[in-house]
């Protein structure tokens, strides 16, 4: 069996135990299949990774737990170098504990640099998917990453999630909103609801849950889990549409208890490590090197930040978000950013972020208006963090949340047509968020002529895929016409080459990456 046909049966669910699956010593006492939740792996190094699931028997059950019994189960688990799992490398025993939803998360170590694995789980008698997942290598090994972000569920279906699984990347960035907190309806997309969300706003650790579920039962977000490792980050809708560190959005009642229930259930539900849950934090910022070819920097620009200026919204004249003391990451986080980028000896450094971080002007003709929840909220801080950019070895800047592919320019002054590129910013559109995409040429014109640092926009659905090499990165900008139907195939929109322009470690003047 080739890898492909690996991928698509273990999908299908036709893959099933033989003599060399793991045994476990429990009886078989749940009523039914409790892999309905799928695998995932994530946060891979040079000799190890995450492996993810969570049994759930009954994933739409209205207390959040699955159909679960209130015990806990002992889930084996098996690692091994071939799809066919007869070379087993690892193998071991997890408990998924009640009071965790029934979630295991297993940190490997001790496996080869730059290698493919194979993984899969079996608890109370029954077998899970295999998934395919990689260790990190030490050299210059070329890298294939897909970027995708913005999924709700009502808007439409995951076709995107498939096509990408079916690229076979080597690691997929997500860049948050993985889930949305809405109500049924709470948020339409142009009118339309292709799906229904459980019932009610996720306030508690019980309805957050139970959304994670009902995202998580999709066979083709499933898919992309299986396919690669993920690096996965939150952005507000895991928790509150645009709350801002200990700033509730609605005013909510609580919300600190809300947002630590929110952080507990994204921690079960994802292929995380033990390290990221403190209590009622949740750490997401991190970094994950490929070799010596590219480091990931990972940002949080949600948890520590001030509360938006100005009321919040798309404004214009508001002064205050000019002010340098407003943080949008938090002065830990800043330093650890301008540090890890300073240290850095890889010849490219990925900036793995939430919001638009290039100016984006809405207002056409005289005048600006902006996005107060983006950085242009935070330019101050902004200015900071593309001084640092152009102190770093090829940065290239990773970014979700608007629902629309872009390609910009990061510039020391948006306002200077002379300023000096510092790097690039490449944007994922969204998976489902707004429903089926669209092409409004008078949008895309006004908005690249307000704009001249910003070179393509497509408001259609989709997801990136990049290579990279020791020469440049590319960006396929990958689009899909309709989601509000199953089967749409995806195309390569656009293309963007990024030559390199220093070598790794170099401390260089501002440089204009293409």
């Amino acid at each position: 069996m080739d890898r492909r046909a690996f991928l698509t049966a273990a999908t299908a669910g036709l893959l099933v135990p033989h003599a060399a699956a793991p045994a476990s010593a429990s009886s078989r006492t749940l009523r039914s299949d409790p892999f309905t939740l799928g695998v995932a792996s994530g946060d891979p190094s040079a000799d190890g990774f995450v492996l993810w699931t969570r049994l759930a028997v009954d994933p739409l059950s209205d207390d959040g737990r699955g159909g679960m019994p209130s015990r806990d189960v002992e889930v084996d688990w098996q690692v091994s170098a071939d799809e066919r799992f007869s070379k087993i490398v690892r193998s071991g025993t997890a408990t998924a504990r009640a009071s965790a939803a029934h979630s295991v998360h297993v940190e490997l170590e001790g496996l080869q640099p730059g290698r493919e694995y194979f993984y899969r789980f079996r608890g109370e008698g029954r077998l899970s998917p295999s998934g395919r997942t990689r260790t990190t290598p030490t050299g210059e090994t070329p890298l294939t990453f897909a970027v995708a972000a913005c999924a709700h569920f009502e808007h439409g279906y995951y076709t995107a999630y498939r096509r990408l699984a079916e690229q076979e990347p080597d690691l997929v960035v997500f860049l948050g909103d993985y889930l949305y907190e809405y109500a049924p309806s709470g948020y339409t997309a142009l009118g339309r609801r292709v799906r229904t969300h459980t019932p009610g706003t996720c306030r508690t650790l019980a309805d957050y849950r139970l959304r994670h579920a009902q995202y998580k039962s999709d066979r083709d977000l499933q898919a992309a889990h299986r396919v690669a490792p993920w690096l996965a980050l939150f952005d507000d809708h895991e928790v509150e549409n645009n709350w801002a560190g200990s700033h509730s959005s609605t005013d909510a009642p609580a919300f600190a208890r809300r947002r630590a229930e929110a952080f507990r259930a994204y921690y079960e539900n994802m292929p995380l490590r033990r390290a990221a849950l403190h209590g009622a934090s949740l750490r997401v910022n991190r970094r994950v090197s490929w070799g010596t070819l590219a480091r990931f920097h990972l940002l949080d620009t949600r948890q520590f930040r001030d509360d938006q200026a100005c009321s919040d919204g798309v404004r214009a004249g508001c002064d205050d978000r000019l002010d340098e003391r407003r943080t949008l990451l938090g002065e830990d986080q800043w330093r650890w950013l301008e540090s890890g980028l300073s240290a850095s000896e890889t010849r490219w450094n990925l900036l793995g972020q939430q919001i638009l971080m290039a100016q984006r002007d809405f207002k056409v003709g005289p005048g600006r208006e902006v996005n107060l929840d983006s950085w242009d909220g935070y330019a101050g801080e902004r200015t900071r963090v593309l001084g640092a950019l152009a102190r770093t070895a090829n940065p290239v800047v990773l970014t979700g949340d608007v629902h629309m592919h872009h390609a910009a320019e990061l510039k020391t002054d948006f306002d200077d047509p002379d300023s000096p590129v510092v790097a690039n910013e490449v944007v994922a559109t969204s998976i489902s968020s707004d429903g089926d995409g669209y092409r409004d040429k008078t949008f895309i014109a006004e908005a690249l002529q307000e704009n001249p640092h910003i070179s393509y926009i497509d408001q259609r659905r989709g997801y990136l895929i990049a290579r990279v090499t020791r020469d440049d990165l590319t960006v396929d900008y990958r689009t899909l016409d309709y989601i509000s139907r199953r089967g749409a195939p995806a195309t390569t929109s656009h293309r963007l080459t990024i030559p390199a322009t220093t070598s790794a470690g170099a401390l260089s003047a501002p440089h204009r990456p293409g």
